[in-house]
């Protein structure tokens, strides 16, 4: 009897497992639909269009070399507004996220309807793209770097408050429960039970936003909110390519270095 069971429990093991995989296929296979028909939908597939595009780069590519760097004392300047507009609206970003994220996650939100207020919020301020913001914030305080910082910011909080709600969810839960056994309230709980355990996760995630946030101010200035990102867009309106190019390297080589600093910030808070 058990030899006749044990055969039977394996059968409808391996009948799941065919169910399981033939599930996965249809899966995989409804994505392949998809990718296909969005292929096709935005002319990825135009092998016509396509062959036509190496050629225009490497005719614009030729009119870009070699580099002008004549101008290059000028970039200074808005190379520092860019890398501080970059800094100040990551530091923007935590100072919201920090309170947001923990109201943000279940098992630190106070009450469902915080959590899902907070969540919405989140939702709100990360499917604004930052450039969009630039142009209300351009709109709202002027020109400069400030309406940069502030888009920045602000579209950040969307993404940071995010991941440090999912990283505080996942904290361990029995360094929590030690802490409300021995009567802790809720601020010593998360001062002494929660945080301490994300602050790694914490500091990864600010310092990527950083990196990123870098890479975005180089384009705000296209809304006119400074930095080198105007430079840029004022050599392409005038066709000076040559000077393009020279600003690309320059980007290039500073986003170089804000790599290599957050690397630096990772093994030392690691």
């Amino acid at each position: 009897m058990s030899t006749s069971s044990a055969s039977l429990d394996n059968a409808d093991l391996l009948k799941e497992e065919r169910k399981s995989w033939y599930r996965s296929l249809w899966v995989v296979a409804g994505l392949a639909l998809v990718v296909l028909i969005s292929a096709g939908a935005t002319e990825l597939l135009d092998a016509e269009r396509l062959s036509d595009g190496p050629r225009a780069i490497a005719t614009l590519a030729g009119e870009m070399v070699p580099p002008n760097f004549s101008a290059a004392r000028t970039w200074v300047q808005p190379l520092i507004d860019t890398l501080a507009m970059s800094v100040a609206g990551t530091a923007l970003a935590v100072l919201f996220s920090l309170p947001l994220g923990f109201l943000a996650a279940r098992n630190t939100s106070p009450h469902p309807m915080i959590y899902h207020a907070s969540r919405f919020v989140l939702n709100v301020l990360r499917s604004v793209p930052e450039l969009i913001m630039g142009i209300i914030f351009v709109a709202a305080v002027g020109f400069g770097p400030l309406p940069g910082v502030l888009a920045l910011g602000f579209h950040s909080v969307g993404m940071v408050g995010k991941f440090f709600a999912e990283a505080i969810e996942h904290a361990d839960h029995r360094p929590i429960e030690a802490a409300q056994a021995a009567g802790a309230r809720p601020f010593q709980i998360v001062q002494y039970a929660i945080f301490p355990q994300v602050l790694p996760q914490l500091a990864d995630v600010t310092i990527y936003r950083w990196e990123y946030n870098f890479r975005a101010s180089t384009v705000m200035g296209m809304v006119g909110a400074g930095g080198i990102g105007l430079e840029l867009m004022s050599s392409l309106r005038l066709m000076q390519y040559q000077e393009v190019s020279a600003i690309l390297l320059t980007i290039l080589g500073m986003v170089t270095l804000v790599d290599a600093a957050g690397a630096f910030l990772r093994r030392r808070l690691a």
